[in-house]
């Protein structure tokens, strides 16, 4: 691996975990075994660095966003390999990462909200039209105002003062508000087949323990 990727692997791994106020370009530096001049080499600064690892990890949730639209048998499906890819990418995340991009490094937040409110948006919408046209989810329901809740609703497990980390994971959160997401969405038709793909979560989930 070439010593940038490294730099960037690492940088992303420390700020999944703790955050990225409390990750310095010394922490960085010892733990990827380089000089701190070495990783400004590379990057001119932290912002640099940060931006950097925004950018990969957005690229990278868009390709898998992709591939989970072209995996699923049906929008159900599709909304079930979502959630397990959620859970595999922010199983460690720490929630102070998105606060303090959003009050320390604002351009990577902005990216982020552009990603969101454009990629996600589109993505969503896609499916909730896919769930319709399978009559897996109700005919009647507005998508824009659908698509927007579900948009909205992901941001809400990031926010520490209603779901607080002592009490709440990220990923308790966010499978409670796909699940109740996914049910108001879903048609008497799309209720069975979720009920059919939690039981082969459930069975997934044994067969690993």
């Amino acid at each position: 691996m070439e010593p940038k990727e490294r730099i960037l692997k690492k940088a992303e791994e420390l700020f999944m975990q703790f955050g990225i106020r409390s990750v310095s370009m010394d922490d960085i530096a010892t733990q990827v075994g380089m000089s701190k001049k070495t990783i400004y080499h590379y990057f001119v600064d932290k912002d640099e660095l940060v931006d950097a690892v925004i950018d990969s990890n957005i690229t990278c949730m868009q390709h898998d966003c992709t591939h989970c639209k072209m995996d699923a048998k049906d929008a159900v499906h599709e909304m079930f390999i979502t959630m397990e890819r959620v859970i595999e990418q922010f199983s460690n995340m720490n929630p102070m990462l998105l606060y303090d991009l959003e009050k320390f490094h604002f351009k990577s937040y902005q990216r982020f909200v552009d990603h969101k409110n454009t990629f996600m948006m589109k993505m969503i919408v896609k499916n909730i039209k896919w769930g319709i046209q399978e009559e897996l989810y109700r005919p009647e329901i507005n998508i824009e105002i659908l698509a927007k809740f579900r948009l909205e609703s992901m941001m809400i497990s990031y926010n520490m003062h209603i779901f607080p980390p002592s009490r709440f994971t990220l990923i308790e959160v966010t499978k409670e508000i796909i699940h109740h997401y996914l049910y108001g969405l879903a048609s008497i038709k799309g209720h069975k087949l979720i009920q059919k793909y939690n039981q082969q979560a459930q069975k997934a989930k044994l067969n690993k323990s």
